[in-house]
């Protein structure tokens, strides 16, 4: 199983809501919606990953309120 559908499993557990995609670079990005603690639970969970992953860093920006259901992995750019 790979970093994205990790992630979307991870994140239902959670309880948080949002999306995950691939970039064109190669990257994975995430939007993700929840409690505090929640958040902070899968942005810990992002700096590892799934078994076998390979994660260099994970950037966190807080720029935005948004209201999410659910959480999907959007397959293209």
């Amino acid at each position: 199983m790979g970093y994205r559908e990790s992630m979307r499993r991870e994140a239902e557990k959670l309880e948080v809501s949002g999306w995950v995609r691939n970039r064109r670079d190669g990257s994975v990005e995430a939007m993700v919606c929840g409690t505090d603690d929640a958040i902070a639970a899968i942005i810990a969970w992002a700096r590892t990953g799934p078994r076998f992953s390979k994660v260099e860093r994970v950037l966190v920006e807080n720029d935005q309120v948004i209201t999410s259901v659910g959480f999907t992995v959007i397959f293209t750019e």
